[in-house]
């Protein structure tokens, strides 16, 4: 090679030796940030994801509580059905006792201990939050009376309850057993 081509050959090393080095030198600060940008992309992405696996682990806790709690509050719903049975017929017994034999020296221990058994019995259920539905005088509510016959009354409104035939409950502030009720109509 001649002196003119080395000459010229290293002028063309000074030209492109700076453009190598702005572009070596700019090169990396575009890849920076590019990546700088995609990393807090995954980041508010991963943060995102985050609170939502949060908020939906509070709310399964939540529900899981309440449910809980139900099931403690409402646990004996089945039981305290069946029971109801044996309350109604120690009502009825006790009202079909006519008023000679309460009075009776020979029936009266037997009188006062069915008395105490349903007192009892309205004891139990109170401590456990069943009570019995107040019915006769009040509007027909289907969420709590089943109305069983109509009865012409000129003496209330229509649709107010003035028979039970069997009593409601509630196991606090759920309906365990509806009212069957007669309820007035107008007289024709």
């Amino acid at each position: 090679m001649s002196k003119e081509d080395e000459k010229m050959t290293a002028d063309m090393q000074d030209t492109d030796t700076p453009l190598r080095e702005e572009t070596a030198e700019q090169a990396p600060e575009v890849a920076t940030a590019d990546r700088a940008a995609e990393l807090e992309a995954q980041l508010a992405e991963a943060k995102a994801a985050v609170l939502y696996a949060q908020a939906e682990t509070q709310n399964v806790r939540r529900r899981a509580e309440k449910e809980a709690a139900d099931a403690r509050t409402y646990a004996a719903t089945h039981f305290a059905r069946d029971v109801l049975s044996v309350a109604d017929n120690l009502t009825r017994a006790l009202a079909a006792i006519p008023v000679e034999l309460r009075e009776d020296e020979k029936f009266k221990g037997l009188v006062t201990g069915l008395d105490a058994t349903g007192r009892e019995l309205d004891s139990i259920f109170a401590r456990h939050g069943i009570s019995k539905i107040v019915a006769v005088g009040e509007s027909l509510d289907p969420n709590r009376h089943q109305a069983m016959m109509e009865l012409p009354s000129a003496d209330v409104a229509p649709g107010t309850v003035v028979q039970e035939i069997q009593a409601g409950y509630m196991i606090r502030d759920r309906l365990l057993r509806p009212a069957l009720v007669g309820v007035a109509k107008a007289p024709e």
